[in-house]
């Protein structure tokens, strides 16, 4: 079996040592890159292109809920990202999937559940825990902001992160590597298909996913 790199973000020291004696009980070789924020977890993965998987805390320094997920996604698109989260409800979950993670675990997991996890989805399958019921969004509007949101470009997404961040149209085109008036034209889409008249606005739906987790 050939070596495997996997990159563990969380921001607790505990719960990486955690993951990491997991992936250390695998079968292979596998080389570990720890991240304890999100723009490390970012850095991470533009410098370990080959990764195989990330395991990543849906709430950590820099990043907030689901807007962390859907920024990696859309600027990695090919590492699978398995979300590690201590908010384990059947919504939560079912909304990681629905932003483009390739499984869920559970910080309240075993060992070797964790372990289990990880193999699964290194094998192209999704991981849920035991207990997860798959169902429909109970809030309408919520259903509807989802669906607008999965309509973005991985560009757009990422614009809309960076909107989030409260970064101006001209440091986003810096970031991306191109002219303001693409990002202006970005803006524009992203308005359009969230269905919102401002930016603010459109950060403030991002938003409402977020706070929509179960604490």
């Amino acid at each position: 079996m050939s070596e495997q790199t996997i990159i563990i973000a969380d921001d607790h020291p505990l719960f990486r040592g955690a993951l990491r004696q997991a992936v250390g009980g695998m079968e292979g070789e596998q080389i570990i890159v720890e991240a304890g924020d999100f723009q490390a977890a970012r850095a991470a993965a533009s410098a370990h292109v080959e990764a195989d998987l990330m395991l990543l805390d849906l709430s950590m320094p820099g990043s907030s809920g689901f807007s962390g997920l859907m920024a990696l996604r859309a600027e990695f698109a090919s590492l699978p990202i398995v979300i590690v989260s201590a908010s384990d409800d059947s919504t939560t979950i079912r909304r990681a999937l629905e932003f483009g993670a390739s499984g869920f675990i559970s910080k309240s997991s075993g060992i070797d559940d964790i372990r289990r996890g990880i193999q699964a989805v290194l094998a192209g399958d999704i991981f849920t825990p035991s207990n997860y019921q798959e169902g429909q969004e109970q809030d309408p509007d919520i259903a509807d902001l989802v669906r607008r949101l999965q309509t973005l470009t991985p560009q757009q997404s990422r614009v809309l992160t960076m909107l989030a961040e409260g970064l101006l149209n001209k440091q986003i085109a810096y970031e991306l590597g191109v002219s303001e008036a693409t990002i202006k034209a970005h803006v524009s889409a992203i308005l359009l298909k969230l269905n919102v008249d401002s930016r603010t606005q459109a950060v403030i739906q991002l938003g409402r996913i977020n706070m929509a987790m179960v604490a």
